[in-house]
Formats: C-alpha cells, sequence, structure tokens
C-alpha cells in the first residue's frame, strides 16, 4: 500500500491537462512517447493551446495518432521532427511542414544525451505508480525514457490502463512536475491480415530458425506469419526491440521459453510493444518480460551475445546488389531507419547468427517488382549489401553471404516474380558481359 507521504505527493502534482501544457514555453524543444505510448490527452491539449506557442519543436517517432501536432495550420507555432515517419506524419514530412531526422535506433538516445537536441520537456505516458512511488513507462522505454532523464521538466500522463512492465522501465513521481490523470484503453494495433504470400514467406523464414535461436521481428504481416510456422520449434528465445500479439501464444504453448538464451536466459527482452490488450495484459507485471532502454536492447555488440541470433526485418527495394532501401520511394520518405541495421549487424556478429530480409516479390498489386536492377533515383540505402545475409520471397530463398556480385544477382533473380525475370536477366547480362 503506497505511504500516505507518497500519495499526498502523488497529489500535489495532479493538474488539468491545459494547466499541465502551461508550462512549455516558445522556442522549447520537447520529446514525447513513442507509437501506441503517445501521451495522446497532452498533446491534444498542446495543439489546442497552439496559439501561445511560437517555435515550438516536438520530437518523436513512430507516432500511431493522426499526428494532429503535425496537420496544415500548426506549423506557423508548431515544428515536429520525426525519429521515424508513419503515416499520421507521412504528409506533413513530405510538403515540407515537418522533418524527419535519420538515425540508427540505438542511438537515439545519444541525440539527447549529448546535446544534438537539448531537451526541455519531456511528455510522456506512464502506468499508476507502486506502493514505492514507482511509475512504468509500459509499453514505450525505447529512446523515451533516456530522453526524459535529459528533460529539464517532466510532464506524465499517468493513465490505469497502462501495464507495469518491469525491466529497466520506471521513473519516481518525485523526478515529475506534474501529473495529467488519463483513464482511456491504451492505443491498440490489430494484428496484419495474412495473406497466402506472407504464409509462404513465413515458411520459407520459419525453415531458417533452429531450436534454441533468439528472435528479433518487425511488425506486419510478414513478422506474424513467421511466429505461425513456428510451433514445432523449441526454447526460442526474445531479444527484440518490439513484439506483437503473436508472441504470447508460442510462450504459452512452450514453444518461447528463453531457456537456451545467452544473454538474460529465461528473459524475454524488449524496448517497446505495440499490438492488442491480449499483448499488454501478457506483459504486465510479468516477470519473464524485460523492458530496457533502446541503447541497451539494440545496440549490435549487445545483440551479438544471443548465440543463434535471427533477426527478420522488410524493406521497399532491393538492387541486385544486395543494396536495401527500407524507409523511402525515390525522394518520399514513408519511414525510417528504426532498428534494422542495429539487429542486422548484432545477429552478423552472434555466433551462429543469421540476418534476414522477408518481401514479397511484388508491390502495387503485382505491377512491380522489389527486386530491382537499381534503386529509385533518389532512394535512401538503409542497408549496406555487405549487412545482408538471407533475402526471403514467396519464391525462396537467396543466400547471399560470401556471394560474388555475379553470384548475387543470380540468387535474387530466382526469388523475384517471374514476370520480372527477363527484365532482371537482362541487366544482369548488360552488367556482367556474360550469360545468366
Amino acid at each position: 500500500m503506497i505511504s500516505t507521504k507518497l500519495e499526498n505527493l502523488y497529489k500535489s502534482k495532479l493538474v488539468s491537462a491545459d494547466e499541465a501544457v502551461s508550462k512549455i514555453k516558445s522556442g522549447d524543444n520537447v520529446v514525447f512517447g513513442t507509437g501506441c505510448a503517445e501521451p495522446l490527452v497532452l498533446l491534444d491539449a498542446l495543439v489546442k493551446n497552439k496559439e501561445k506557442y511560437k517555435n515550438l519543436n516536438l520530437y518523436s517517432m513512430l507516432p500511431r495518432s493522426e499526428g494532429k501536432y503535425a496537420q496544415e495550420g500548426t506549423e506557423e507555432y508548431i515544428h515536429y521532427n520525426s525519429l521515424f515517419v508513419s503515416k499520421g506524419v507521412r504528409n506533413a514530412v513530405n510538403s515540407g511542414r515537418a522533418d524527419y531526422v535519420p538515425c540508427f535506433f540505438h542511438e537515439m538516445p545519444r541525440l539527447f544525451k549529448e546535446g544534438y537536441i537539448p531537451l526541455d520537456v519531456s511528455l510522456i505516458q506512464v502506468s499508476k505508480p507502486d506502493n514505492h512511488g514507482f511509475c512504468s513507462f509500459g509499453i514505450s522505454n525505447d529512446f523515451i525514457k533516456p530522453a526524459t532523464e535529459c528533460a529539464k521538466i517532466v510532464i506524465a500522463e499517468v493513465n490505469e490502463n497502462m501495464p507495469r512492465v518491469l525491466g529497466d522501465c520506471f521513473i519516481h513521481i518525485s523526478d515529475i512536475e506534474c501529473i495529467v490523470e488519463n483513464t482511456h484503453p491504451v492505443v491498440e494495433m490489430a494484428p496484419s491480415k495474412i495473406g497466402d504470400v506472407e504464409k509462404k514467406i513465413g515458411k520459407y523464414c520459419a525453415s531458417l530458425i533452429e531450436d534454441g535461436s533468439t528472435l528479433q521481428l518487425g511488425i506486419g504481416a510478414i513478422p506474424d506469419a513467421v511466429l505461425s510456422f513456428l510451433k514445432d520449434k523449441k526454447d526460442l528465445g526474445i531479444h527484440s526491440e518490439m513484439i506483437s500479439d503473436g508472441i504470447v501464444d508460442l510462450v504459452e504453448s512452450g514453444v518461447i521459453t528463453n531457456k537456451k538464451k545467452t544473454l538474460h536466459p529465461g528473459k524475454l527482452v524488449v524496448t517497446f510493444l505495440m499490438g492488442t490488450k491480449k499483448l499488454y495484459d501478457f506483459v504486465n507485471d510479468n516477470a519473464m518480460v524485460e523492458s530496457d532502454s533502446v541503447d541497451y536492447v539494440n545496440e549490435p555488440m549487445v545483440i551479438m551475445k544471443n548465440y543463434k541470433m535471427v533477426c527478420i526485418n522488410s524493406c521497399v527495394e532491393m538492387d541486385l546488389m544486395g543494396q536495401i532501401t527500407a524507409e523511402s520511394v525515390g525522394l518520399k520518405q514513408i519511414s525510417g531507419v528504426g532498428g534494422q541495421i542495429d539487429f542486422m549487424r548484432g545477429a552478423s556478429m552472434a555466433k551462429d547468427g543469421k540476418s534476414i530480409i522477408a518481401i514479397p516479390s511484388t508491390a502495387k498489386k503485382g505491377t512491380v517488382s522489389r527486386i530491382v536492377p537499381f534503386l529509385s533515383k533518389g532512394s535512401a540505402i538503409t542497408t549496406s549489401r555487405n549487412d545482408v545475409h538471407y533475402v526471403v520471397t514467396e519464391y525462396g530463398i537467396a543466400q547471399l553471404r560470401g556471394k560474388s556480385l555475379k553470384e548475387r544477382a543470380r540468387e535474387l533473380i530466382k526469388i523475384a516474380h517471374p514476370k520480372f525475370r527477363d527484365e532482371l536477366i537482362s541487366e544482369f547480362e548488360n552488367r556482367f558481359n556474360c550469360g545468366y
């Protein structure tokens, strides 16, 4: 039971959302929480009071909301800077109303710790305090916890529905300037629809995963499909920047035990979560789950300590050398670097590790190939050709590590969609002056 002293301290910090955002001043640099943990009550109040600000700079990544703070009409007062672009702010970034800041996920805390982005205010959404006055960052630890530790003022949205996730994931109420209470359900992300293509890719990826492996999986239908084909595996572990609902069933069925992990055995290690209430209930006060900040979880030198580390990520396009763009279509920014490089390099360095890029062979309803002779003009190279081990499409597995440029191209052409292979073969023959 919380002490009277702590209860009184908590109550003394309670304010309305409008009063909380009045602590923010024009010209401040303000950071706020990631993904499904956006402090929406505070952000709504900020936008409602936008005319009180001038040159206010907001920083965050992967917003799941509609991004009211970046919509047309706010740019005179608020400038949004995205560390990872998502749907709600994509138009704002590409129209010039907002900006994108490229950065490896594991290095994001350094932007704040080392003063590249000096922070005035942090807006966070956390759990109710425990009996000792500690609130959990819940489903969003990642860069927001270390960033919050750099801010001059911390404003917390305390949500009774935010799960209490364990690990290096807490802030004490004495370190919070003011508190706004929130009783809304935590934002959920429904599982993606898995089609026949994703099922084929998932089955191929699962064939590369051995018993006792430790996994990192991204977001979307392909990672979910991979999980559905792991039911016959034994003693899998998780060390991943995020997890989704599919993990829960594999833990409950005994497939994921974390027992064979060489780093944090018995623990499912993450830095943020996106899913439904099923996942949030699973992680709540669960001693198996350890949430740590992204500068630890995504640090390649940490990742490599996991024996049989397997990472599975995706991309927009890949050329015949194995160069990858996972964040842009030409000059149009559609996402960000995120943790792809963190895990691909960490898995590459791990003993018996594997880095996998898993993609459908086509995009735009089958009208364009994802495996192309050249990346689209202006596209950012997210992952170099040196970092890719395996590429998986619905047509099979290409193994690139140790292969020459000719061998790589042949491997990739084999798993491209058949209707685009002639074009790719023609480019191969012109480029290498030899027959395919």
